[in-house]
């Protein structure tokens, strides 16, 4: 009996495989645009912010100008808030120079703290005379005079919307006509606001809301010009400033079932028109912001305004028929956003750039019809290309996939840059890739089972140098590993549970990025190893896999350098609503065998390290909060550190060990070893411990009370109060025959 022979199949059923393979992941991504999943947004977001880089809208003069309450005007004014009085002056000085609008990017819904009721009731209570304070309700109410300035001048002021139903009703100065059907369900809805006192709101010609929302990744690309509180339709600071300017009575919102436009389903806003100007919009009613680059002439220092330096001529040329915005620059009262051309803008400046967009009529747009056209592209190309494939093999495959990509990312650059619409080329460009990749390793029968081993065996090798190690011998991807004398570090962030409760997801991890990746980046400078991250604690060695001869030093100055990159985080992130306040850390170090190498199952593997050295690291991180300090070190590290600045903290017996280890605290590098000071607090410190240690209480506590102020200054407070709270039960009640002053701790 013959044995049956397997054929070969054919090359046209080759093809088909190979083509049919491409059009697989095509489909895939054309299901993805279609159902639009977040990642898909903000790639395009992203893709947009590229654009913008590279391209930003060419500053014209449209006619707006930012006055800037800025960091020189606060030193030469005196902190904010200023009295009204001084409010208004600038508020006046405006309005003389012709200023068509004035729009405060500031909520006045306090009284002024100067204000007369205000003084003679402090007064009163102070037990002033009673002709003092009647002569001091007798003044003229400083909110009262800048109610009157505004109803002088063609003022607009700022409101917060709220998401609660909290604050007062809110009147806007001029209405909404709508053309079309009401498309008030697709805005942004807000219950509250928080509006300007009644005087001053009764006074101003305009009334407009100044909130900004960002996108998930919290840049704002787009404006709102038109929201809704309740049932009522309230313009922008923006939208108002420019009716004001133009005198117009009110706005019109055109739904996008008007004109004859068809109605796909529920009406949605597609333009507003504020007097001359009409304004296209997206169904949120937000206008699609195209930026400038940073523009000085358009700001003006408000101190140059208050204290007369711009000569009558200067205030017409800068002010005269302008719309203006008032706003604060100055360091703690700034509102600042991120946008796609700078991370830190002052909102102010996108109300300005919102208006010169609408006066220039200069816009950026998605159309309606983007979404099909990108949809087309993508099945287009992606059939083309997975058709072409079978035929022009991996080379020319990938040139002709290349003309596509460059065909649908230059069309889309095209229609923004001379058509000023965005048009996204993510989809297309997905499928293309897609296609091409998994087409390509159809035709492709040899693999490198070595390499695909290795790579599937290692998910992540923070080291580079120990992925080519083990690409370079393979048999090292073996189970076990080797016992090396190594350095290890533990970093744990103190009270991350509690900081989590008061953040939400996104911004939980906003902040552990901004704190892991400085301190990683530190570590990997040093020439750490970063075994992984537990949450927010950090687990690093070094040593290993490649030798390092200096790697006591470099354990010691990363913790130094981790301590005081945080220190220049909690400046620089003050104030950030993902960073909680001031961020304090612990650090453990150690040093000893441990071993180290591959572990985990056959089938996953994990470059790890493990052994006593490494548990002592993690309890010396733990000792830290106990004893006040940030880095805390075991006896063997402290020892190949002589030239550091080292202050012995205790004698300690941890959890899980009966060996005591003397516990130091590293506060410095040889800089600070060798200043004078620090050699004479160590040696009394040393004295005191030696008291201490003798039970000698009173000459213990006399040295404590005279090392306690240098202490302070290493960051030892807790370590003294500590030992001053030991004198003082053991000078109670003495220790146990025995005692050799070693502490026993009971928590890890």
């Amino acid at each position: 009996m013959l044995a049956r022979r397997t054929k070969r199949p054919p090359a046209s059923t080759r093809r088909s495989t190979i083509a049919a393979a491409g059009l697989v992941p095509v489909l895939l991504v054309a299901l993805l645009a279609f159902l639009q999943p977040t990642i898909f947004t903000e790639a395009r977001g992203l893709l947009f912010d590229t654009y913008q880089r590279l391209s930003p809208r060419p500053f014209r003069d449209a006619g707006v100008r930012i006055v800037d309450i800025d960091e020189e005007t606060i030193r030469r004014m005196g902190q904010w808030p200023w009295p009204r009085g001084d409010v208004g002056a600038l508020t006046k000085a405006i309005a003389d120079a012709g200023a068509a609008s004035i729009a405060f990017d500031i909520v006045f819904s306090e009284p002024d703290r100067t204000s007369p009721g205000r003084l003679a009731a402090l007064a009163e209570r102070q037990g002033a005379p009673a002709a003092q304070i009647a002569a001091i309700r007798g003044l003229p109410d400083q909110d009262g005079r800048f109610a009157e300035t505004l109803a002088a001048a063609p003022a607009v002021l700022g409101l917060f919307l709220t998401a609660d139903a909290s604050g007062a009703p809110v009147q806007p100065k001029a209405g909404f006509a709508v053309a079309g059907s009401d498309p008030g369900a697709s805005l942004n809805a807000y219950r509250g606001a928080i509006v300007p006192l009644p005087a001053l709101q009764a006074s101003a010609r305009g009334l407009g809301f100044v909130s900004l929302r960002g996108d998930a990744d919290g840049i704002v690309r787009r404006v709102p010009l038109v929201a809704k509180v309740g049932d009522t339709l309230l313009p922008s600071l923006s939208a108002e400033a420019l009716r004001v300017a133009q005198e117009a009575g009110g706005f019109v919102l055109k739904s996008s079932d008007a004109s004859g436009e068809v109605n796909s389903g529920r009406p949605e806003a597609v333009a507003v028109k504020i007097g001359a100007a009409e304004v296209p919009v997206t169904e949120r009613g937000e206008l699609w912001m195209h930026y400038t680059a940073p523009v000085p002439e358009r700001v003006v220092p408000a101190w140059k305004v208050l204290e007369g330096k711009l000569p009558p001529a200067e205030m017409q040329r800068l002010f005269s028929g302008r719309i203006v915005f008032i706003g604060t620059g100055a360091v703690g009262l700034r509102d600042l956003v991120s946008t796609p051309v700078a991370d830190r803008e002052l909102g102010v400046t996108l109300h300005a750039e919102a208006v010169e967009q609408m006066v220039l009529q200069d816009f950026l747009s998605r159309p309606d019809w983007a979404a099909g056209l990108e949809m087309a592209a993508l099945l287009g190309a992606g059939i083309a290309l997975a058709l072409a494939l079978p035929w022009l093999g991996a080379l020319r495959g990938a040139l002709f996939a290349g003309l596509l990509a460059g065909g649908a990312g230059g069309g889309s650059w095209y229609a923004f840059e001379e058509k000023h619409l965005l048009v996204d080329p993510t989809a297309p460009l997905l499928a293309l890739l897609a296609c091409y990749l998994v087409a390509t390793l159809f035709t492709y029968v040899r693999e490198e089972r070595q390499r695909r081993y290795i790579h599937g065996a290692f998910d992540r090798y923070l080291s580079p140098d120990l992925v080519k190690r083990i690409t370079d011998d393979p048999s090292q991807l073996e189970l076990g590993g080797e016992v090396r004398e190594m350095s290890v570090l533990f970093c744990d962030i103190r009270g991350f549970s509690h900081i989590s409760e008061g953040l939400g997801p996104q911004q939980i991890i906003g902040f552990l990025i901004a704190f892991l990746t400085p301190m990683t980046d530190i570590l990997i400078a040093r020439r750490a190893t970063i075994d992984k991250y537990i949450g927010d604690a950090i687990l690093a060695f070094w040593n290993a896999p490649l030798d390092d001869p200096d790697q006591y030093r470099n354990a010691a100055r990363g913790a130094l350098d981790m301590a005081a990159r945080l220190d220049a985080l909690n400046a620089d992130m003050a104030g950030r609503e993902d960073w909680p306040g001031t961020v304090e850390i612990g650090i453990g170090l150690n040093a000893g065998p441990c071993c180290v190498g591959n572990m985990g199952s056959a089938r996953r593997l994990s470059y790890s390290l493990i052994g006593d050295t490494v548990n002592l690291a993690s309890r010396l991180e733990g000792l830290t909060k106990q004893y006040g300090v940030r880095i805390a070190i075991g006896a063997v590290l402290a020892a190949q550190l002589p030239e550091f600045a080292l202050i012995e903290l205790d004698r300690v017996r941890v959890v899980g060990r009966e060996r005591p280890e003397t516990v130091y605290a590293l506060v410095g590098d040889e800089t600070v070893a060798g200043r004078h000071e620090f050699r004479t607090f160590l040696d009394g410190h040393a004295t005191m411990l030696a008291a201490y240690r003798a039970q000698d209480w009173d000459e213990a506590e006399r040295r404590a009370s005279a090392n306690e102020t240098a202490a302070r200054g290493y960051g030892l407070a807790t370590l003294y109060a500590r030992y001053r709270a030991l004198i003082e039960r053991y000078r109670a009640d003495p220790p146990p025959p025995g005692w050799d002053g070693v502490a026993q701790l009971k928590e890890k």
